[in-house]
């Protein structure tokens, strides 16, 4: 690309109109096939998602996939207060990916914990009075962490404070609860509901092809099982999230599929609220030996995955895997939630080599990071109903932020 090509992608990035695009005369005519089907808000295929990852620049899938952000969602850029509560690290499966889990047999290791639910009531109550929506509840997977303990578990916060979400548990838990419990999923998830879980997160998805699950995480539910346990939580009219983890083993096509398979899900259900790319790190985890991608990279899947999930309302950066920085510059390749505030409640991602080692963000620290680029800041709750529009709120102190990176404002 010289650069007048490259004035092109600038200038369709900044009026908005992609159809520059089409002038440039180093594009090929499936690349151009792609623009036309963003331009007229069509569905691309299978194949050119695989092409997109062959063969689009960083440019031309970032300019696809800011014009559809903005034509979702214009400027603004959801985030939540939130915390985490992370039960154990114990589990019995053994992920190659991950860094985070101890095998049982590794309960006296120093890095090892598995709360009690009266430890975990103490994370809930520490935040009584403070203006948080979301408790985010996801960890390993132990017997003594069953139905009957999260029923319980899940009416007691309920009964402290029944305006905190519930956010809870992956497939990847609830299948090995149900199954040990001797309820069907369908039961599983109603009682669950019943309980006063409001919705599920996105993890444990990692890769759904086969080839590619069964080498890294074969152990534990496959990607179909994970699909039909949101299935059933859509069907009792429920809302959810979705993940894939990127970067490793797998290659382009896995990645299409791993889209493929939730876009037709969410044609049927509509009970996906949002999908976030997890980028793999490799920090003392069995796969330690792969190189991580570069942010260039994590940009264009980014992009992709705003373009391929067209059915999706959101795309989500998770921000302390990612990096602060990476995540503003994502705000730009397609994506509009900047999750939450989080208060150092989380390790899952620090102990595997994380840009943020303690990741807490103030209200302010994540506005300011959202204003830096040119977007409009919106606290919702999880079901992203507006909580507060921030874009002209005046904190009353005004602090220097340091090592946020600054992009001018298109």
């Amino acid at each position: 690309m010289d650069g007048n090509d490259h004035h092109l992608f600038l200038r369709a990035a900044m009026t908005k109109d992609i159809s520059l695009l089409l002038q440039d005369p180093s594009l090929s005519a499936a690349l151009k096939a792609i623009a036309q089907k963003v331009m007229d808000n069509k569905r691309i295929s299978f194949d050119e998602g695989v092409f997109l990852f062959e063969h689009g620049t960083l440019a031309f899938v970032g300019t696809l996939a800011n014009f559809i952000r903005e034509r979702k969602n214009g400027d603004r850029t959801f985030f939540n207060r939130n915390f985490h509560i992370e039960p154990t690290n114990l589990c019995v499966y053994d992920c190659k990916f991950c860094s985070y889990s101890r095998l049982i047999k590794q309960r006296s290791d120093a890095d090892a914990w598995a709360f009690t639910m009266e430890d975990m009531l103490n994370i809930v109550y520490k935040y009584d009075g403070q203006p948080v929506t979301e408790v985010h509840i996801v960890g390993g997977v132990l017997p003594q962490y069953d139905l009957p303990f999260y029923q319980e578990f899940f009416k007691k916060i309920k009964q402290h404070r029944p305006d905190l979400h519930v956010k809870a548990l992956t497939p990847v838990e609830y299948h090995y609860i149900f199954k040990k419990a001797k309820v069907s999923y369908e039961e599983g998830m109603k009682l669950i509901k019943e309980a006063g879980c409001d919705s599920l997160p996105g993890g444990g998805a990692e890769i759904f092809h086969p080839e590619i699950r069964e080498q890294i995480a074969a152990d534990k539910c496959d990607g179909d099982q994970w699909l039909r346990i949101h299935e059933i939580w859509h069907e009792l009219g429920m809302r959810s999230n979705a993940t894939m983890l990127y970067g490793h083993i797998e290659r382009w096509e896995h990645r299409v599929d791993h889209m493929e398979r939730l876009r037709q899900l969410q044609d049927k259900t509509g009970g996906f609220q949002t999908f976030i790319p997890l980028k793999f790190r490799n920090q003392e985890n069995q796969m330690s030996h792969i190189a991580e991608s570069t942010a260039i990279e994590d940009l264009r899947n980014y992009a992709i995955s705003r373009i391929y999930l067209d059915n999706f309302d959101h795309i989500k950066t998770y921000w302390p895997m990612i990096g602060r920085t990476t995540a503003q510059l994502s705000l730009a390749f397609g994506v509009d939630d900047m999750d939450g505030t989080i208060d150092d409640t989380t390790k899952i991602y620090a102990m595997a080599g994380s840009e943020e080692q303690h990741p807490a963000l103030t209200t302010q620290q994540l506005v300011d990071m959202i204003r830096r680029v040119g977007r409009r800041p919106i606290e919702r709750d999880t079901l992203y109903n507006v909580v507060q529009d921030f874009t002209d709120v005046e904190f009353a102190e005004d602090k220097e932020f340091r090592g946020y990176f600054e992009l001018p404002v298109l």
